[in-house]
């Protein structure tokens, strides 16, 4: 009898750590899509034009780039913004989870401290050179200091999260 009381509060144990790290992966995940959607926002307010981001990029993902020959005269169109937001919000809350298990393994291996850097520089120039290759429009609508700015504030944002939560995680010389 005994024996199953630590079984069950081993795997009860193991269930609610997969949990807290899906939380914190989403947590993040959230943290990082609000940050670089109010940059976005407010570049794009100081532009006059605000949600032309979101327009942009959800015209270059759902239209396949058509009307985007001329970015400036592309009207703001909501069902666009809400669109692309879905998939925005939706591809950081993967990215949230896949840091957050790749920091779990770093606290027990911290070799695995590499494959954290490597994920958010993959995402980084991933995401140009893909608006290189297939929506260059993209790039003349949004400029790529734009855009590295905000996926650079996105990172340190997500960061915070992470550190707060993971403070045994210290560079170590």
């Amino acid at each position: 009898m005994a024996e199953t009381d630590v079984s069950s509060r081993a795997v009860e144990g193991s269930e609610t750590a997969a949990t807290a790290v899906y939380a914190e992966g989403l947590l993040a995940g959230l943290v990082g899509a609000a940050t670089i959607a109010l940059w976005f926002l407010a570049l794009d307010g100081v532009k006059g034009r605000p949600l032309f981001t979101p327009t942009v990029l959800g015209t270059a993902l759902f239209r396949g780039g058509a009307g985007l020959g001329s970015p400036e005269a592309l009207p703001i169109d909501f069902e666009m913004v809400l669109s692309f937001t879905w998939v925005h919000v939706l591809a950081f809350l993967i990215i949230g989870v896949a840091a957050s298990r790749l920091l779990g393994l770093a606290e027990r291996n911290p070799s695995f401290g590499f494959g954290i850097v490597l994920l958010f520089v993959v995402f980084e120039c991933g995401f140009l050179l893909a608006c290189m290759l297939f929506a260059e429009p993209v790039l003349r609508a949004l400029t790529w200091p734009e855009i590295l700015v905000g996926n650079l504030l996105a990172a340190a944002a997500m960061a915070a999260v992470f550190w707060r939560r993971h403070p045994r995680l210290a560079i170590r010389p």
